[in-house]
């Protein structure tokens, strides 16, 4: 299994949207085969920084999730909500082994 981070630097101003395009993403993810941990907003501290957790089977998995989601209405869907908007300022990406009991 491998978990993907993404770390968001979000414009404050625009939170509602970001929490839209968030809540479109949580059912894509499961839609291609993924495990979505959900998005993390501000609440204390820094005010501009979001948070999502996803996890998919493999690296392989989450490779074809990519390539398909370029390919998919709905995800393009969520990209041109984003860009539009101008909620999302930047983001990283940054890939986990869990370690589960």
């Amino acid at each position: 299994m491998i978990t993907c981070h993404v770390r968001y630097v979000i414009d404050p101003d625009l939170l509602s949207e970001f929490e839209v395009y968030a809540k479109m993403w949580i059912p894509l993810v499961e839609k291609f085969g993924g495990k979505h941990h959900g998005y993390f907003l501000p609440a204390e501290g820094a005010n501009n920084i979001a948070l999502a957790l996803f996890s998919f089977p493999s690296l392989a998995a989450y490779e074809t999730y990519r390539a398909d989601s370029l390919r998919d209405s709905e995800c393009q869907a969520a990209f041109a909500f984003a860009k539009e908007t101008k909620c999302v300022l930047s983001y990283e990406r940054s890939f986990f082994r869990p370690v589960l009991g």
